[in-house]
């Protein structure tokens, strides 16, 4: 377990994770990382990486919520034929994405744990007429999925939401196929206070939860995972995480304050891995 990982209430965050974004999807709100605001970095799919084709290209008129830091499937490799796994697909953005690179011989998954996005994405995979795509219900830290029976693994801005990402990153490896790949967008960050890393309700930001880029790498790497390799890095300025921390309330203002004056470092990365052939 990640030491960070330690004090916190795991049932609870992943209630409050829930809670959080089941709201979010009922407001149809255009953003990531329970900010909700669409001035957030990531506010709109094209300002984080989708491009208008794959946006034109959804088979759908759905004005599809993004809670994504980045576009996983950006320059991917996936293929016609492919098997690909969404973790935390969110309203299914991704998903359909994937449907059209892998065609109708090969499949789409989404695994989420909140029964308000499966509704929202099976809702917007009708509307796409895809035939390819499922969402299974189920925790990201024990996937319903076999194990060597996936060729990609994408994932985005969710990881960091998870309060056992040792778990994730074990699964990740479990269910590729050996030569199968991962492609992720999340958040990471450093010097996270620990009265910053216990307050549940920032989760949901995408700011207590986060690892460092180096704990990332690593926890992969100890997963059996190869060739882990960060392609792309935006930092954060103060103004924007604090679009990010505007969204909890809760957290008062003389902690906002706090947090101002420190040193707390924030990025969304693009991270690939390979589970090797053995």
């Amino acid at each position: 377990m990640n030491s960070k990982e330690k004090k916190i209430d795991v049932k609870k965050i992943r209630e409050e994770v829930k809670k959080t974004y089941s709201e979010a999807i009922s407001r149809k709100n255009l953003s990531c990382c329970g900010s909700f605001e669409e001035t957030d970095c990531c506010a709109k799919a094209k300002d984080i990486g989708y491009s208008e084709e794959e946006l034109n290209n959804l088979l759908t008129d759905s004005n599809i919520t993004t809670f994504g830091c980045g576009n996983p499937l950006a320059y991917s490799e996936v293929r016609e034929g492919d098997i690909v796994l969404d973790l935390g697909p969110g309203a299914g953005l991704d998903l359909l994405i994937a449907a059209r690179k892998v065609g109708p011989s090969g499949q789409v998954i989404g695994v989420d744990m909140t029964e308000e996005m499966i509704s929202k994405a099976e809702e917007n995979i009708k509307a796409a007429g895809v035939k390819n795509v499922e969402v299974r219900k189920g925790l990201i830290e024990d996937l319903p999925v076999k194990s060597s029976s996936v060729d990609w693994v994408i994932s985005n801005c969710v990881i960091n939401l998870s309060p056992e990402k040792e778990k994730v990153f074990s699964e990740i490896s479990r269910v590729l196929k050996p030569g199968g790949r991962m492609v992720v967008s999340d958040m990471v960050g450093e010097n996270i206070p620990e009265w910053l890393r216990e307050n549940k309700n920032l989760y949901s930001a995408c700011i207590s939860g986060v690892i460092s880029e180096k704990e990332y790498i690593s926890g992969l790497l100890k997963a059996g995972l190869e060739k882990v390799k960060v392609s792309e890095r935006k930092t954060y300025q103060w103004d924007e995480l604090e679009s990010f921390i505007k969204s909890t309330p809760e957290i008062g203002e003389d902690i906002k304050r706090m947090a101002k004056g420190s040193d707390i470092k924030v990025a969304s990365i693009k991270i690939s891995a390979y589970k090797p052939v053995l």
